[in-house]
């Protein structure tokens, strides 16, 4: 990984020169500026081409213009025996026993490397379904919230319409209350000019029962008790003829 970063800086520094390589070094190093919020490029999911398992390819297609097929592994070659020449790097025990380990490691590796591999995917796959579900409940969510703020302003566009029809049942309300107190009102007055006609009505009767008991009075105190036999006298003889003439016409 080390490698693949060197290689990635020496090709875009490849053209710069040692002066522009140490300027954007020093630019680098005293950046203080926050971090950048722009989208980043997604990372790869599978890593770039090796060869001999730890060598990057990306090594080999820089040497290449410059020393043909055969450089790289003549510069590899080169500097293990510079190394081992000028006693940079000396044998020992412990060489063969990072070979050893090595060798174990790439055995490991090779033998049980697909198998690892396959069980880490389905764990990833795993762990991307569980975050593609959530995304799916929370996009689900939302939808569901856009719907309802829609929905909402639907409501609130047609507020108008309801007040409208609030204040009409209100007028309609009020204007009803009058009538049945403007009714209650007539009714009330009715019934006191009712009441005070019923009291004239009353007073008449009465005055005038008075005036006949006090006329029949005057007029049975007046008649004397001669002409009160003579009356009497007269009343059955007029019932006498009445009879006769009764008699006559019922016989015709």
């Amino acid at each position: 990984m080390l490698s693949r970063l060197i290689v990635v800086s020496v090709n875009s520094l490849k053209g710069c020169g040692p002066i522009g390589a140490g300027l954007v070094h020093a630019s680098r190093s005293l950046h203080t500026s926050p971090q950048s919020l722009a989208p980043l490029p997604p990372l790869p999911e599978k890593g770039g081409k090796v060869r001999h398992g730890i060598f990057p390819e990306e090594l080999f297609q820089l040497l290449y213009p410059k020393t043909g097929v055969t450089g790289p592994y003549m510069l590899g070659t080169g500097l293990i025996l510079y190394m081992l020449s000028k006693e940079i790097y000396v044998i020992n025990h412990e060489t063969f026993a990072a070979a050893s380990i090595g060798t174990a490691i790439i055995y490991g590796v090779k033998k049980f490397g697909p198998t690892v591999a396959n069980l880490a995917d389905k764990i990833n796959e795993e762990k991307v379904a569980k975050a593609q579900e959530v995304k799916d409940v929370a996009i689900s969510s939302l939808t569901q919230a856009i719907d309802d703020e829609k929905k909402e302003q639907w409501r609130v566009e047609g507020r108008s319409m309801l007040f409208d029809a609030k204040r009409n049942n209100v007028a309609m309300l009020l204007e009803t209350n009058y009538r049945e107190r403007l009714h209650m009102v007539t009714n009330e007055v009715k019934r006191r000019l009712d009441y005070q006609i019923a009291l004239q009505n009353l007073h008449h009767r009465l005055e005038q029962e008075h005036m006949i008991n006090w006329v029949e009075k005057n007029v049975i105190s007046s008649i004397t008790p001669q002409q009160e036999k003579e009356s009497i006298a007269k009343c059955i003889t007029d019932l006498k003829v009445l009879a006769k003439a009764t008699q006559a016409r019922a016989a015709a």
